[in-house]
């Protein structure tokens, strides 16, 4: 079965995982604000890679400013009418999708209505970080694991260039496109003084317990908590 990040259009219930219970309905994720955020070169100087982070959850305020500075939305219509978002990607294609893996389960972060679609219950994160990788960071609150929707590149509604159809090409713009949401990731989460670690997943796995389409694929991992 593949997941569409769009997902059943119905209204979710608040959840801030206080109960250690998986959601088995969409959480609502609370209206994103980052009026507070520091200034785009005090994030920069402090931007850096940490692994060893402690197991204190993030509160469901700053996972969604998190989920948002990723890969939300910050304008209703953009190139080619489509809504606008935080990360650029590859003639608009909007190709890569934001699984949260937390201790209750994995939820799919639906960009058009800010909340979060239940995919999975249990905790996976250890997934997320690839074999052989730091187990630091294993039980952090958070791990972002970054997949792929082929489909979407291919069939882009923005601008129709042949490297949309070359499979080779094609990995350049998702390696690209996940880097700019990465990216993204470590400036929100120097702003806000958290750790933050962008690794490789375990990706045969994953795709196997996320039931992915044929059409999707795994790429890598992104580890977000308070500092050990």
């Amino acid at each position: 079965m593949k997941n569409k990040s769009s997902g059943p259009r119905r209204r979710g219930r608040s959840s801030a995982f206080s109960d250690g219970a998986f959601a088995s309905s969409p959480i609502r994720l609370p209206r994103p604000s980052l009026t507070k955020a520091g200034s785009v070169g005090k994030a920069l100087a402090h931007r850096r890679t940490t692994r060893e982070m402690s197991e204190a959850k993030l509160p469901l305020k700053t996972l969604s400013n998190l989920l948002w500075a990723a890969n939300g939305v910050n304008r209703k219509k953009g190139p080619f009418g489509i809504p606008g978002r935080t990360a650029a990607s590859a003639s608009n294609s909007q190709e890569i999708d934001i699984y949260v893996l937390v201790e209750e389960g994995v939820y799919l972060y639906d960009y058009q209505f800010h909340r979060l679609i239940p995919i999975l219950a249990g905790d996976h994160r250890s997934l997320a970080i690839g074999e052989g990788q730091s187990p630091a960071a294993k039980k952090a609150p958070v791990h972002l694991v970054y997949v792929v929707d082929l489909d979407r590149l291919v069939n882009s509604q923005g601008y129709q260039e042949p490297g949309l159809k070359d499979a080779e090409i094609q990995k350049s713009y998702y390696f690209a496109d996940t880097g700019m949401i990465a990216g993204n990731v470590y400036l929100f989460a120097a702003s806000e003084g958290l750790a933050a670690w962008f690794h490789n997943c375990n990706r045969k796995v994953l795709e196997e317990k996320l039931m992915l389409g044929s059409d999707q694929r795994a790429l890598f991992g992104q580890t977000v908590g308070f500092p050990q």
